[in-house]
């Protein structure tokens, strides 16, 4: 397998569903070099290693998030990296191999080489890939802003049930103003009404007895003539 090319070892990295593939996972095995990285760090180097069973020479492949596979390198039995395009040693990554140890270094990382990166190996025409290592950056939180109390209501606990009490008591107080406007429309000019109707019943009263008494000063006989005292003679010329 030494003389194939990476156009074919790509071809066969998207076998990952053949049977060999998933059959012996234990034929290859993939971890960091560095078994203290846990997170890629942008612009440092990232170092993995793959140990093979069988000495036939391993290809390492990238998988993006939306699982487009990336071919990288093919790295022979004699220690002879083929990568992408027939470049022999591209500025961006590094091989090296000692033994069954195939290792794979990108010197500079940075976010378009984060992905889940595989080794495969192909041995007795079946593709046999290993478990995969995610390089992601770590995922930065930011912390929500701490909200500040303002100085006058600091120090108090101002609970929902006070909220309700206060809400509920500025209604009832509205309603109570509401009230007091609605009986002031309402009693003053009933109480004005009143007032003039016992205004007008007082002069109609007025009114009639003084007619009455007029009407009882100048009552005169029916003949119209006025009575005289006989006791008193009258007066011949």
């Amino acid at each position: 397998m030494t003389d194939a090319s990476p156009a074919l070892l790509l071809l066969l990295s998207l076998g990952l569903c053949c049977p060999g593939a998933q059959g012996q996972k234990s034929m290859v095995t993939a971890k960091f070099y560095n078994s203290k990285t846990t997170h890629p760090q942008s612009g440092k180097p990232l170092e993995l290693e793959c140990e093979s069973s069988v000495d036939s020479g391993v290809s390492w492949i990238r998988q993006e998030k939306s699982g487009t596979l990336h071919f990288i390198v093919y790295i022979s039995t004699l220690s002879k990296p083929t990568f992408k395009e027939n470049q022999m040693m591209p500025s961006h990554f590094g091989t090296f191999k000692s033994g069954k140890s195939y290792r794979l270094t990108v010197k500079s990382f940075k976010a378009e080489d984060e992905g889940t990166y595989f080794c495969t190996v192909n041995y007795n025409q079946q593709l046999y890939f290993s478990s995969g290592l995610p390089a992601f950056f770590p995922v930065t939180t930011t912390a929500a802003p701490i909200k500040t109390v303002p100085p006058t209501t600091q120090g108090s606990q101002v609970t929902k049930r006070d909220v309700c009490l206060q809400s509920h008591e500025a209604e009832t107080s509205k309603e109570k103003e509401l009230n007091f406007f609605c009986e002031i429309f309402i009693w003053v000019p009933l109480a004005a009404a009143c007032l003039l109707l016992l205004i007008a019943l007082v002069i109609t009263i007025v009114l009639c007895q003084k007619t009455r008494r007029r009407r009882c000063r100048c009552k005169r006989p029916a003949n119209g003539k006025p009575k005289m005292n006989p006791k008193v003679p009258s007066q011949q010329i």
